[in-house]
């Protein structure tokens, strides 16, 4: 009565602050509400696209869904939710869908996304290099740094990009090209993915910033942009002419074959005869699948012209000699959710990774409001000694309180804390030997001990952030308790009540009967006494099977019995038997595999009967379980009021 006072006063509230509550309450379990965001959740869920929110539909899965509350309900009245075995499930669950979340929800998908789009567009472009190590120091960074800087400052005050490309460009082939690189696509190679955050976001005719890559930096004008082209299949013939005097014969020749072509010779035959491309003749010129940049663009251009499968150039030059391409197919890019998968794995493997991982390091840094304190971490560093980076260096015994970071929710991070994370991770601590540099070891290993104090801190917030993330963590545990309510009240009970076994099965014995059945007996001959089939099938049919191996085994075993029951209908091979009498037997059988010949011989007909607990015991079982979950059920249902609130249940039905 409590219960129910309670479940109709709460609807009754939520009602009347319907107004204000975008998220009602649809029904209460002994006062503990559900709201529709749940139930909508979870019904669009399991019946995806069957979710019609018809009233029929709404309604059979309502009734289950509150059948399954009830469960919940019970389980933590249980106190299943305190088990420890259960709470590590749950946590290592937890940990393992927030590793995904935060990387696949706020990195990975994000970069998918941003590829794809990028993806669309091809963007030619030119650019001036300043060399630069990857592993540079600092001083050598700021160095060319400022060398990138003061170039692009001469470029805002007029001078031509192609001049200074030439004369300033650390990128050889700049000398020719002015530093134009033609069009090119994402994804760039890994180590370049900062060079394509220039490419893609500068403006037409602007230069970008310096962008740092593997090669060191770069200043990048946009030149023009296309839709993308794609990738072209294709084949080629190739008549070399790589120096002026050979060009006239190598034209000549290459006209000839296109004549050919024309009068509608085969573009593979002429290839294995004529083609001076060894290396693609033998496999009539094929050279496969092809995108922008890596072919000169003079051949790029050829194949992205010619307008259908199966059709080919028109003779054109290149630095290796005439060609005639033929088009095999093309391909552009595909649906976002054919691509996904495959752009998934690249990026993965690719720098931008990192860099989207710190990107949103800085975000959560930025949002939880961390304060460095970067004193204290110059005091710990001017502390450490040649030992730091060895099996010497140990975590002192007294924890130190002096902060080194802090977010405003006033959690605080100290030295003594980050001495634990050293001491943990000895492995990337010891990975520096290598690295004279003390102090730049430190602030490494420091800046991975903030990027995992900010993780873990985004972790424990996924639930106020992410609905979706709640749901889902709602959803397996409480999956999780009904399992375990289910073991423990039903399924257990089920099969180690012996008792309760037995008793019900005598209540319901008229359910567990046995049809006619045959008792037979199959005799097994090997192919070695092949021959002796027809005598053996033909004394089996009169003698019992004792007389039977008795003649035929006195000098080896050829023959043996084994003894079976089949219920009529159950073995096709008995079924065939008609009339299904004593002393008939089914057709012989060979099997190649394991060398023999058999057949069956029916010995006795057994009338039908009523099954033994142990003949029946899985089906005795499995009728047992359903048995006590309704009766569970029922006592839920007493004991686990639910009060529905109809006027929010009718706003569902579509």
């Amino acid at each position: 009565m409590k219960n129910s006072i309670l479940g109709i006063l709460l609807i009754c509230l939520c009602t009347g602050l319907g107004a204000q509550n975008s998220d009602p309450v649809l029904f209460t379990v002994a006062g503990k509400p559900v709201n529709v965001s749940e139930f909508n959740y979870i019904y669009s869920k399991t019946n995806g696209d069957k979710a019609n929110y018809s009233r029929k539909s709404l309604e059979e899965y309502l009734d289950l869904y509150v059948k399954f509350k009830r469960k919940v309900a019970r389980a933590r009245d249980m106190k299943l939710d305190t088990i420890e075995s259960l709470q590590s499930e749950l946590a290592g669950y937890r940990q393992q869908l927030a590793n995904s979340y935060l990387v696949d929800k706020e990195v990975t998908d994000q970069l998918i996304r941003e590829a794809y789009n990028r993806m669309q567009k091809d963007i030619e472009i030119a650019h001036i290099l300043v060399n630069l190590d990857r592993n540079a120091l600092g001083k050598d960074t700021l160095e060319a740094y400022k060398k990138a800087m003061d170039i692009r400052k001469r470029l805002e005050a007029g001078e031509f990009f192609e001049n200074l490309a030439r004369e300033l460009s650390d990128d050889k082939s700049a000398k020719d090209n002015g530093g134009k690189l033609g069009y090119v696509t994402a994804l760039l190679p890994s180590g370049f993915y900062e060079l394509e955050n220039a490419i893609y976001n500068t403006p037409g005719g602007k230069i970008s910033m310096p962008v740092r890559s593997d090669l060191g930096y770069h200043l990048v004008k946009v030149l023009n942009k296309r839709d993308a082209r794609g990738e072209i299949e294709v084949s080629h013939l190739l008549v070399r002419a790589t120096k002026p005097e050979e060009d006239a014969v190598a034209k000549h020749k290459i006209d000839s074959l296109y004549n050919e072509l024309e009068k509608g010779s085969d573009f593979a035959t002429l290839v294995r005869n004529s083609s001076e491309d060894r290396a693609t003749s033998v496999r009539d010129g094929y050279i496969g699948f092809f995108g922008i940049g890596q072919y000169e663009s003079t051949f790029e251009d050829a194949a992205f012209s010619i307008p259908q499968d199966g059709g080919y150039s028109k003779p054109f030059k290149t630095s290796v000699g005439w060609h005639i391409i033929k088009r095999i197919s093309k391909k552009g890019l595909g649906p976002f959710e054919t691509e996904k998968r495959r752009l998934k794995g690249k990026i993965q493997r690719d720098s931008r990774y990192e860099v989207a991982n710190k990107a949103l390091v800085n975000r959560i840094k930025t949002e939880a409001g961390c304060v460095e304190n970067t004193a204290v971490l110059d005091i710990f560093v001017a502390a450490q000694g040649d030992s730091f980076v060895t099996y010497k260096w140990r975590m002192p015994a007294e924890k130190s309180p002096e902060v080194l970071f802090s977010f405003k929710n006033g959690k605080q991070f100290t030295v003594g804390d980050f001495n634990e994370y050293l001491n943990n991770n000895s492995r990337k601590r010891l990975s520096f030997q290598e690295n004279p540099n003390i102090s730049e070891a430190i602030r490494f290993l420091y800046s991975d001990f903030v990027k995992e104090c900010c993780i873990k801190h985004e972790e424990q917030q996924l639930e106020a952030k992410h609905p979706e993330f709640k749901s889902l963590m709602r959803e397996y545990e409480e999956g999780i308790l009904l399992f375990e309510a289910m073991k423990r009240e039903v399924w257990d009970k089920a099969s180690q009540d012996s008792t309760g076994l037995y008793n019900f099965h005598l209540t319901q014995i008229d359910k567990y009967k046995w049809g006619e059945r045959a008792e037979v007996s199959m005799y097994t001959l090997q192919n070695e006494a092949a021959d002796k089939m027809e005598e053996l099938r033909k004394m089996a049919e009169s003698s019992p099977y004792t007389k039977v191996l008795k003649k035929f085994n006195k000098k080896s075993t050829f023959v043996s019995v084994q003894p079976f029951k089949f219920e009529k209908g159950k073995n096709p091979e008995l079924d065939a038997i008609e009339p299904w009498v004593p002393g008939k037997l089914t057709a012989t059988e060979e099997d190649a595999r394991a060398n023999n010949q058999s057949f069956m011989k029916i010995e006795k007909i057994l009338p039908p009967s009523v099954k033994t607990l142990s003949e029946a015991r899985g089906y005795v079982v499995a009728d047992y379980q359903e048995f006590l979950e309704k009766k569970w059920l029922s006592d839920l249902e007493r004991n686990y009021e639910v009060v529905i609130n109809r006027s929010v249940f009718d706003s569902l039905v579509k």
